[in-house]
């Protein structure tokens, strides 16, 4: 069963015109992460998931896939677009679980009235924390969340990070079209946070949190990484313009070059970092 959207924020994402490159090309969550996820819902009954930046629904999906006996998911996001694609993925693979798409900046969630939506046991939050208004989430998750419930913030950075002679050179190559500074969609220059997510957390209902770290190797086809980029707030098709077709024919030029001298590999870092309340100190 779906419930109805709740109506639209005031603002919308940055990637619901990249919402179907989004599905296709973005990683999804590694296997060993979502055990570590699996862990923290397997023994209880009926566990309810609250996914914020819920994007094309990768965390609900493979938490589905993992069997857990889901009884609810809260999917929220600001792109009405990336909740399609989330729907879409959804619906075959629900089988007893509900779902409730939520069409809002994730701050601004609230659970239905009357009590119709059963406190959340695990929020989680992947590849999208950075773009949010961080303490507001954890104070809105400590407001909704059960009380023996978890945060999970999850993330492994983007091949703009990504430190390899093939992303450098793809990078140059986005700025040399853009410019030097990293994009945040049209107009806006991507600004890193001003504190880690350790810090947010450590000021937060949220503080006894552990780290956990999972190396991934991926390897890229030249097509997906043009698919990757048409996803992204960076390399997004609208801030090339007229010159987009341009931009990809040269970079497809620049990554079947590299790709001829090896694969393109992407050697990343899946970082979780997995907070209950209390006063418990960080494990590293």
């Amino acid at each position: 069963m779906i419930r109805p959207d709740t109506s639209a924020p005031e603002q919308e994402a940055l990637f619901g015109s990249g919402a179907a490159d989004y599905e296709r090309f973005r990683p999804g969550v590694p296997p060993p992460a979502v055990q570590l996820l699996a862990s923290a819902l397997r023994s209880r009954p009926d566990p309810v998931l609250l996914d914020l930046g819920t994007g094309t629904g990768q965390v609900p999906r493979a938490l589905l896939a993992a069997e857990l006996g889901l009884a609810h998911i809260e999917a929220v996001d600001v792109s009405r677009p990336m909740l399609d694609q989330a729907r879409d993925a959804l619906t075959p693979v629900l089988g007893h679980c509900t779902l409730r798409l939520v069409h809002a900046a994730a701050d601004a969630y609230t659970p239905l009235a009357g009590g119709e939506t059963r406190a959340p046991h695990l929020v989680t939050c992947c590849r999208s924390f950075h773009w949010m208004d961080r303490p507001a989430v954890l104070a809105m998750a400590d407001r909704y969340a059960a009380p023996d419930a978890a945060v999970a913030i999850m993330g492994d950075g983007s091949l703009w990070t990504h430190d390899a002679d093939w992303t450098r050179a793809l990078r140059e190559l986005i700025q040399r079209y853009l410019g030097v500074e990293r994009r945040a969609g049209t107009g806006t220059a991507y600004c890193e946070p001003r504190r880690s997510y350790e810090e947010d957390l450590a000021a937060s209902a949220w503080s006894d949190v552990t780290e956990h770290r999972f190396p991934v190797d991926r390897v890229w086809a030249p097509k997906d990484v043009i698919g990757y980029l048409r996803s992204t707030s960076f390399a997004a098709p609208e801030l090339f313009g007229e010159r987009h077709a341009a931009f990809e024919a040269e970079a497809r030029r620049l990554l079947d070059a590299h790709a001829s001298g090896g694969p393109l590999t992407e050697h990343a870092v899946f970082t979780v970092l997995l907070a209950r309340r209390g006063g418990g100190r960080s494990e590293r």
